[in-house]
């Protein structure tokens, strides 16, 4: 067995139809591994809020790698607003975030769904308004902590829903 390399990988490129917004997150780390993980699985656009580190940040710059000019993003100021607005384009809009009416992951059916936006909520409250969303999925937890890392949470449910779509 061999460890390869960068270079002797290629990836098949590819684009699904999937926005990312996030809600208000705060912590840089955050928002540049956000742009790694929507690149690797083919996001087409990300949405910070205007309060969030920018890509102008160190911390951001360093996490992100080269990916921040690989993926279209934009800030935006009105999270009711750009909700509404993602929703007349067609999206269905689906909360990653533990509810009562939360839908574990893998029973989730994201091929019945044209576009998707999942919405990431903040580090420390969630999403903001819960009511906006269309759907809202879980990942199963066996352990005695019941949330993650909100970018973890992010690169579980987009290999789940780009395992799925793939397959269509």
């Amino acid at each position: 067995m061999e460890q390869l390399t960068h270079y002797d990988i290629e990836n098949k490129q590819q684009q699904f139809p999937i926005t990312i917004v996030c809600d208000a997150i705060r912590t840089p780390e955050n928002i540049g591994m956000c742009f790694r993980i929507s690149e690797s699985f083919g996001v087409e656009k990300i949405y910070f809020h205007e309060n969030s580190p920018t890509t102008e940040n160190r911390i951001v710059k360093k996490t992100a790698r080269n990916t921040l000019n690989q993926i279209k993003h934009e800030a935006y100021s009105n999270f009711d607003k750009l909700i509404t607005d993602l929703k007349e384009a067609g999206n269905t809009i689906i909360g990653i975030e533990i509810t009562d009416k939360s839908i574990d992951i893998q029973d989730f059916d994201f091929k019945n769904h044209e576009k998707i936006v999942l919405l990431l909520g903040s580090e420390r409250n969630g999403i903001e308004n819960i009511n906006l969303v269309d759907k809202t999925v879980a990942i199963p937890m066996f352990g005695r902590n019941s949330s993650m890392n909100v970018i973890h949470s992010l690169a579980i449910t987009l290999y789940e829903v780009t395992n799925q779509i793939s397959k269509k």
